[in-house]
């Protein structure tokens, strides 16, 4: 859950990248760095080792004020990919705001793109966090290469769901900057009916998902 400084007027909220091991939850952090206004984002932390590129996690702090002078900051961070780093994983999911699942598009993947969304939901739990309330975006990234599942198939798949599904290249940005957007999206209501940001701070919804990664 966000943490709300009121003396301070500082809300300070916790937006999680999670999925399989090498599907681009640590590139999709570092293209947000590279294309967001310097004057919103701080320094992006990366932990690795020789064995596991993310063995922590990666975290991209960012900020905007509302038209009320509410400063709004997001942290960002990514799970390890590798089953053997579950604890650490939930750690870093403790608390959260939201969630990406970054999937990989490739049809090879597709086993461990189901085990890892099945662990995301099972920890979700173990956390204390509502996997039917949390919101969540779906992205399917590394769209650049051979034999991945098509988009339409994708849609099909997901039809059902109640999550947004979106496409990217995270090497190149693509799709990257449309990913976040629509997780604030998904956030919003959640800290409007919490904190007030329309009534109390002035901003609205799409003003809100808009603020960091624009139109």
């Amino acid at each position: 859950m966000a943490d709300y400084d009121e003396e301070a007027s500082r809300l300070t909220i916790k937006l999680v990248y999670y999925g399989p091991a090498m599907s681009g939850k640590t590139t999709n952090l570092m293209r947000l760095h590279d294309l967001l206004n310097p004057q919103l984002k701080g320094e992006i932390m990366t932990l690795e080792t020789q064995n596991d590129r993310t063995l922590f996690f990666d975290l991209l702090p960012l900020g905007f004020r509302t038209p009320s002078g509410l400063l709004v900051k997001f942290k960002l961070f990514t799970v390890p990919g590798q089953v053997a780093h579950d604890a650490t994983r939930k750690a870093v999911l403790s608390r959260a705001d939201g969630a990406v699942f970054v999937a990989d598009s490739q049809r090879s993947q597709g086993l461990n793109n189901s085990e890892a969304f099945q662990n995301l939901a099972d920890n979700v739990g173990r956390v204390g966090l509502d996997f039917d309330t949390l919101p969540l975006v779906i992205q399917f990234n590394k769209r650049d290469l051979l034999d991945i599942y098509s988009e339409d198939e994708l849609r099909e798949r997901w039809a059902k769901m109640p999550w947004p599904l979106l496409f990217a290249v995270a090497l190149t940005g693509d799709g990257v900057q449309e990913t976040l957007r629509a997780l604030m999206a998904q956030v919003y209501p959640v800290l409007d009916r919490q904190y007030g940001l329309q009534a109390r701070h002035g901003m609205g919804r799409e003003e809100f998902a808009a603020a960091i990664v624009g139109a």
